[in-house]
Order: structure tokens, then C-alpha cells, then sequence
């Protein structure tokens, strides 16, 4: 019997976001439709291993992204037609045409300062719903940890010292939605805005897009004063200069000189009409900072404000600020962020941890994997974080989901560090918080979700008042404890043992 398919036409123009995802969850989501399997509840776990750049902490961002693609999440009629040239059957396609996902999302609040194992969102949905949004999920919540995190780096919040840093990174990231969704991320780790203009169209005021001239504008005009000046003419209120074209201190800041004094002379009664700021992209950057901060002061302009980029840093402008003493009024950072160059991978994973039965329990499942580090905590489960007295989080305690932690009261818990001297220990909480919180219940939200000013000063908070110091501090930072608890530790043992053999 020969099978009739429509043949499917390339579009390089179509999108379907439900349709970003791995060939093999399509594959496996088929197999187990076709085999009865597809009202079947699955739990799976997001988490990650490593912090990035093997710091004392990571940023969990990317809930509002997701929520959004599962509430949106369907299929049309020319992703049928695909999936049938790509061998699913005709029964799991027309089963897909009318698929609504109606799961359970436990996640972190976006924002939630998080740590290796800790799970970041917890999907509980029928079979279909669990093993298709796989690859979204993923690319969505790394992209953004790994941004919100960096620039938690670059902006400072992580050691205390805030500066005011500009998202320039649009031009160097990796595709246009990495730009978009890149510039919404760094903002809430601290940057005041983004050169990209529909990142702010997108994600309103509060991802400002903002900028001024650059060294082409000045070329243009083949004069720098007169280049300065038109800009100066068009735009008086806000005057930002490029002093670096040609020459920083025979050219640049003469001419700055020359237009501020034009300005004074042409808007004598407001002085909001001044040349504000000037940036600098070349040449030793601290070096050129003192020397214009200097000359600055001296000819009456103090209130020009300096700025700089260049392939930009936390590490750069640390050792600009910290052993030079130069500390420019802003910067512009942009490919070291965007792409978080120093570890560009966030290695967030998505597994299977427990399926639930016809009479409502659930039966663990667990990967146990020939490296016991990749060994995965098994079961549905709860994260809680535990607070010590003055109010910073003390640990975090992975918990089965019918568990309760409650402050005052002493629990047993295992440090899941394999090289933890002590392997349990006793512990009680001052004040304990439960970090998975619910999203979406059956398909539909079940929280208020925050606005960006929100998200970026919960995250502020955090870094300021309730993480310990010596989980931010940039070099060998103290390793956040993640503990489990016995409940927890004794079937992760008995499955390895069973599933694999011998301990942990």
C-alpha cells in the first residue's frame, strides 16, 4: 500500500515557535502516542550544573518568554504538512491540529538568584506538552540566565559597586532575536539601556533605547567642529559627543571646547542647553579618562560627563576603576555581553523525573549515567531556600513535593557535594522561602506576572541584601550549599543502586 504526502515547500519567512524543537522529541512524542501513551502525566525538571564563569551564582530569567510561548502554543496546518513528510503518523499529526498545552508550570520567580541543581522550572503536563516544549524551554531560560546573569557582572550589583552601563551589543550578537531578547535581559541585571531600537518597542520605556553619534557621522562632514555642531544644532538638550575620530586631545576635545562654548554663547539663559557627555572608543581608556576629566575641570566644563566603550568588560572596568582611579560616569558595553564572551553557554537541562500513575502518585525516573555527577535527583520535587539571621540565604534544600521545611524547626539534610566533608548535618531554619512557585496550572496563569521595573529591582535586592558576600566576590567565590533532604537522599541512593549499581 503506498501512503499519499503532500509535499512540503521551504519558507524562509515562516515561524512557528512551537516548531522550535529537536527532530527526536518529535520522534519519541510519535512512538509513545502511537503505542497509547498519550494522556501519560510527565514531570520533568529544568536545572543547570555549573554557574557561569564558575562564579557563586546565576540569575534564573526567561519565565516571561516562556509562559507567553505555552499560552500561545499551537500548531498550523503547514507544520502538519511538514511532520508528515518527516514520517509522524497521521493519527499523532491530527491529534497535534487542535492540541492545546494545558500542564502545570513550577518555576522560580523570574529574577530568583539560583544555584547548580537547584530545579528552575518544573512542567508537569500530559506527554505530548512535557516532551515537545523541550528545546524551547531550554533555548529561552539559558539565553536569558546567561545574559542577566553577565550583566549582573558588568553592571556591578555583584560587588557593590553600581555603575551605569549602555547594552551596545546588538550588532555582535548571534541573530536578531538574541539582540532582542539579549537587551531585555541585560536590563534586568542592571544595564539603563540598550542601543536597540525594537528591543524598546518590544519590552516598552524601561529597555530604553539609547544612543547619539557615531565616528561616521563625524567623517561625513570631513570637519569634527562642524560635525559637532550640526548635532549640537539639531539636538541641544542633549548633546553627547565622539571625541576619538581623529585625535582624542588635539581634536576631540578642542572641538567638544569650542561647541559648548557656542552653545553658552547662542542659549545664554539655559543651561540645559551644554554639550552633556563625551565618549571615548580608543586608546588606553583610563589613561584618556584623567586626562579629559582634568581638562575638563579646568576649562569650566566639569558638568560633561565621560563615557566609555571598546570591547568592554567587569574585569576591564574593575581594574580601570579599582587600581587607576578612573571611574568614567557610564559605559557602553556590547559583544562581551551580548555573548557573555567569557563563558557563552549557559548548560541548563531538561529531564525526566517522575511520571504520575492513574490513582494520582507519582513513580521516580532517574538518569544514572556512568558519571555520578551527571547523576540526576529523581522525583517531584520542591525547592526551598533556607535564611540565617540576618536575613541572607543560608542554603537551598531540594525536597520531595509532599514536604514541608519550616523555620524553627531542626531537619536532617546531605550536602549534595560529593566532596563535602560532612555528608548530613543537622539544620534549622531561621525563616525558609519556597522558590518554586506556580506559573500556570492547567494551562492557565495562576500568578500576577511582574513588570521589568519589578523583576530588575527584586534581582537589585537580592544581590544587595540577601545573598552572602562571599558568594560574590569575583575569585574563588564560596560555593552556595544545596542540600537534600533524607526523604530526597535515600531514593537518589536506592534508584543509582538499583539502576546502576553500588553508591553514589
Amino acid at each position: 500500500m503506498s501512503i499519499k504526502v503532500e509535499p512540503y515547500l521551504p519558507d524562509e519567512d515562516y515561524d512557528n515557535p512551537a516548531m522550535v524543537t529537536d527532530f527526536y522529541e518529535f520522534t519519541m512524542a510519535n512512538c509513545l502516542f502511537m503505542h497509547g501513551f498519550k494522556d501519560k502525566i510527565m514531570v520533568f525538571d529544568m536545572f543547570y550544573r555549573k554557574n557561569p564563569d564558575n562564579q557563586g551564582y546565576a540569575i534564573s530569567a526567561g519565565q516571561h518568554k516562556l509562559i507567553k510561548f505555552l499560552r500561545e502554543y499551537h500548531f498550523t496546518d503547514r507544520d502538519l504538512v511538514y511532520l508528515r513528510t518527516k514520517g509522524m503518523s497521521e493519527e499523532f499529526c491530527e491529534y497535534l491540529r487542535t492540541y492545546k498545552w494545558k500542564g502545570d508550570v513550577y518555576a522560580l520567580k523570574e529574577g530568583t538568584v539560583c544555584y547548580p541543581q537547584v530545579p528552575m522550572v518544573r512542567i508537569e503536563c500530559d506527554m505530548v506538552g512535557a516532551i515537545l516544549i523541550e528545546t524551547y524551554l531550554l533555548q529561552t531560560m539559558n539565553f536569558h540566565s546567561l545574559i542577566a546573569t553577565k550583566a549582573t557582572k558588568i553592571s556591578g550589583l555583584s560587588t557593590h559597586t553600581p555603575r551605569s552601563v549602555m547594552e551596545f551589543g546588538t550588532r555582535r550578537a548571534q541573530g536578531e532575536s538574541a539582540g532582542n531578547e539579549g537587551a531585555y535581559a541585560a536590563v534586568l541585571g542592571g544595564c539603563i539601556g540598550t542601543a536597540n531600537c525594537l528591543a524598546e518597542m518590544k519590552y516598552g520605556s524601561d529597555v530604553k533605547a539609547v544612543g547619539t553619534i557615531a565616528h561616521s557621522f563625524i567623517e561625513f562632514y570631513g570637519d569634527e567642529f562642524e560635525a559637532f555642531k550640526a548635532y549640537a544644532e539639531t539636538y541641544p538638550t542633549n548633546v553627547s559627543l565622539l571625541l576619538d575620530t581623529y585625535n582624542i586631545f588635539e581634536s576631540g576635545l578642542p572641538n567638544l571646547i569650542k561647541v559648548d562654548d557656542w552653545l553658552a554663547e547662542k542659549y545664554p539663559d539655559d543651561p540645559n542647553k551644554r554639550v552633556k557627555s563625551a565618549r571615548i572608543d580608543s586608546g588606553d581608556l583610563a589613561r584618556g579618562y584623567k586626562k579629559l576629566r582634568k581638562a575638563l575641570d579646568a576649562a569650566g566644563k566639569s558638568y560633561v560627563k565621560l563615557v566609555a566603550s571598546n570591547s568592554l568588560d567587569e574585569k576591564k572596568m574593575a581594574d580601570m576603576e579599582v587600581y587607576e582611579g578612573a571611574h568614567f560616569d557610564s559605559y557602553g558595553v556590547g559583544e562581551n555581553l551580548i555573548t557573555s564572551a567569557s563563558d557563552p553557554v549557559f548548560g541548563g537541562v531538561y529531564k525526566l523525573v517522575a511520571v504520575r500513575e492513574a490513582d494520582g502518585t507519582y513513580t521516580p525516573r532517574m538518569k544514572t549515567s556512568d558519571s555520578a555527577s551527571k547523576a540526576i535527583i529523581p522525583g517531584k520535587l520542591m525547592a526551598w531556600r533556607c535564611f540565617d539571621e540576618e536575613g541572607k540565604g543560608q542554603c537551598d534544600i531540594i525536597a520531595m513535593d509532599w514536604e514541608e521545611i519550616k523555620p524553627g524547626v531542626e531537619i536532617t539534610v546531605y550536602d549534595l557535594d560529593p566532596d563535602a566533608f560532612h555528608k548530613s548535618r543537622k539544620l534549622t531554619p531561621v525563616t525558609v522561602e519556597k522558590l518554586l512557585v506556580p506559573h500556570l496550572l492547567k494551562g492557565e496563569l495562576a500568578m500576577d506576572m511582574p513588570t521589568i521595573a519589578e523583576k530588575k529591582a527584586y534581582i537589585k535586592d537580592q544581590l544587595e541584601n540577601k545573598v552572602w558576600e562571599s558568594e560574590l566576590r569575583p575569585e574563588v567565590p564560596h560555593k552556595h550549599y544545596v542540600d537534600l533532604t533524607e526523604s530526597v537522599y535515600n531514593l537518589r541512593e536506592e534508584m543509582y543502586e538499583k539502576l546502576h549499581g553500588g553508591r553514589i
